[in-house]
């Protein structure tokens, strides 16, 4: 009796796991999905079956990839799509240098990873295939596929692990598709050994370098080690002398800068000024009279065997001629020293053309000097009391000095000098008054109108200390200086000059000068042998007696005998006069014309 012949079992679709995909998860994640895999295969009961299929299906052929397997095995030419599995994670094994021989048997497996459910060891010469799915009865829910790595939702419950269904047969390994990879850890059947194909090389256990290597990992290069670096002694003491000097020059710079803010407040004080202002000045400004008459003035410096002086003098000619006074040139005698220090600060050397006492007037030349600056002469009689001037010269010696003011009286009747017992030396001017600021020094100097041509010379003060006049004290200024009228410097200085001598106009008599009443009392005794009235002279000519008091000189009053001195020189020799005499109570005019008497 023929037994029953067992059904064939029919060919199953196994379903199969779903392999993540490259870039998911990093390598670590993806051993640990791998380990609970393991685990849940070793645990979960087979995968369910499809249905049985009636009648023998035929195989269908593999379908054909789209593109060429690619020999390297890179998605996504080398499997047939995007839902190739993911190649395993490959762990480099270190290879032994070249040259070392290694034992047979020295290969063995990489160590387990702790926390990896380990597989069973396959049999020998076969492949660990996957985990199979029981078949289920109609009708019965299927379980979802487990994916490696996935947790079932809470509550579910688990098919009890199950064996093989009996009666049938365990399903045959899928063969490998071309081109794909298979699953880590799954060991693949030994065939026949490929000719072409050399013989694997036993290979070392993996260390612990290639054990965590993730290929999406950039690995940096490892650190060179770090070599202490030493600083000798010099060095250091270098350093430190440097961070020592840096230190104390912003120290320093910092004290500086702070007590410049503490002295001004710690604000930068700026002050608004006005720019440079480059134009010129009027011509009747004092600024503008001074800038036309400073080049004209001098500076002399006077040295005798006796005593020494300062003036101040002003040029009258191309040819070097300059004016002074009489006193300023007096301490040098007949063998003195006398240098001229021009406003351009040129000195230069001169000499005494000629010099005359009664009018306080003196010329000296210098010679070989070119650029030389002569002030224009004024007129002083065109001098009104209140016009303005300006007084240049050298007070105490300081040059160049300039002082303004105005013309504050007319026709002054002052004496200077009488030092002398003979009374040779004094000086008897006509006088033109002025506040503008003169002091010791400033004799000589000219006084300037507006137009800066000059009006008088610079000869006396009302010293403040012994009320002296010319030469006498060396008090300041207290606003009362007196000039000689630039018309009688003139006609001086034009006589010293071309003789070397000035002449006096005279009247031919002598008078009484200790006469204390009001006018000038002609005196009742000769000077020596002569008598008080000169004979033939213009006095004698115009019938003046010897007691005869003159109170007027052209109708200008007459108080003392120096003002009728004064009065007289104030003209040149040959002027006609008109003179107020008094005699016995009566009064009479007598005109008379001057004459003339050399200075000696």
């Amino acid at each position: 009796m023929d037994e029953p012949k067992a059904p064939k079992p029919k060919p199953k679709w196994w379903s199969r796991p779903v392999a993540a995909r490259p870039g998911d998860q990093s390598s670590d994640a993806a051993e640990g999905a791998e380990e609970r895999t393991e685990a849940a295969a070793a645990q979960a009961p087979p995968e369910p079956v499809d249905a049985p299929m009636e009648g023998r299906a035929p195989e269908e052929p593999a379908p054909r990839p789209l593109h060429e397997p690619d020999p390297y095995s890179t998605p996504p030419y080398g499997g047939p799509g995007p839902w190739a599995p993911a190649p395993p994670v490959q762990h480099p094994v270190a290879t032994p240098a070249q040259g070392t021989h290694v034992p047979p048997g020295m290969a063995q497996a990489p160590p387990p990873v702790p926390g990896m459910a380990q597989a069973s060891p396959p049999a020998p010469g076969m492949g660990q295939a996957p985990p199979q799915t029981p078949p289920q009865a109609p009708g019965t829910p299927q379980a979802p596929p487990q994916v490696p790595g996935m947790t079932p939702p809470h509550g579910t419950t688990l098919p009890p692990a199950a064996g093989p269904v009996p009666g049938q047969s365990a399903p045959a390994p899928m063969p490998p598709h071309p081109g794909m990879t298979p699953p880590h850890g799954t060991q693949l059947p030994v065939g026949p050994a490929d000719p072409h194909r050399p013989a694997p090389m036993a290979q070392p256990a993996p260390t612990a370098q290639w054990r965590g290597y993730d290929p999406w990992t950039v690995v940096p290069p490892p650190a060179a080690p770090k070599t202490p670096k030493t600083v000798s002694r010099r060095g250091a003491w270098i350093a430190v002398l440097l961070i020592a000097l840096v230190a104390g020059c912003v120290g320093g710079g910092i004290g500086a800068y702070a007590e410049r803010d503490n002295a001004s407040g710690g604000v930068d004080v700026k002050l608004p000024q006005a720019p440079v202002e480059k134009e010129a000045r009027a011509p009747g400004s004092v600024a503008g009279i001074a800038a036309s008459s400073l080049p004209g003035v001098v500076t002399i410096h006077v040295r005798g065997s006796s005593e020494e002086g300062t003036g101040t003098g002003f040029v009258l000619d191309k040819q070097g001629h300059i004016l002074t006074n009489n006193h300023v040139v007096q301490p040098a005698g007949a063998d003195g020293d006398i240098s001229v220090t021009f406003n351009s600060g040129q000195d230069a050397k001169a000499e005494i053309i000629g010099r005359d006492a009664g009018y306080d007037l003196a010329v000296v030349k210098v010679d070989r000097v070119s650029g030389l600056t002569p002030l224009p002469l004024g007129n002083s009689d065109s001098v009104r009391v209140g016009d303005p001037v300006v007084a240049i010269g050298a007070p105490f010696d300081l040059a160049g000095t300039v002082t303004s003011g105005i013309i504050s009286a007319k026709e002054r009747p002052i004496t200077a000098g009488g030092e002398k017992e003979d009374g040779s030396d004094v000086s008897y001017v006509d006088a033109l008054q002025t506040d503008a600021p003169i002091n010791p020094g400033n004799s000589g100097g000219p006084l300037v109108d507006r137009k800066g041509r000059v009006i008088g010379i610079n000869s006396a003060i009302r010293a403040a200390d012994d009320g002296s006049g010319l030469g006498g004290g060396q008090g300041g200024s207290i606003g009362l200086g007196f000039a000689i009228p630039i018309n009688q410097g003139k006609r001086v200085a034009e006589e010293l000059i071309n003789t070397g001598k000035a002449t006096h106009p005279v009247i031919g008599v002598t008078l009484d000068m200790g006469y204390t009443g009001d006018g000038a009392r002609v005196n009742t005794k000769g000077a020596g042998s002569g008598p008080p009235v000169t004979s033939g002279g213009p006095g004698d000519k115009a019938g003046i007696k010897a007691g005869d008091v003159i109170t007027e000189v052209d109708g200008v009053p007459v108080h003392s005998g120096q003002e009728l001195i004064v009065k007289i020189r104030s003209h040149r020799p040959g002027d006609r006069l008109a003179l107020t005499v008094k005699r016995g109570g009566k009064k009479r005019t007598a005109g008379l014309t001057l004459g003339s008497a050399s200075s000696g």
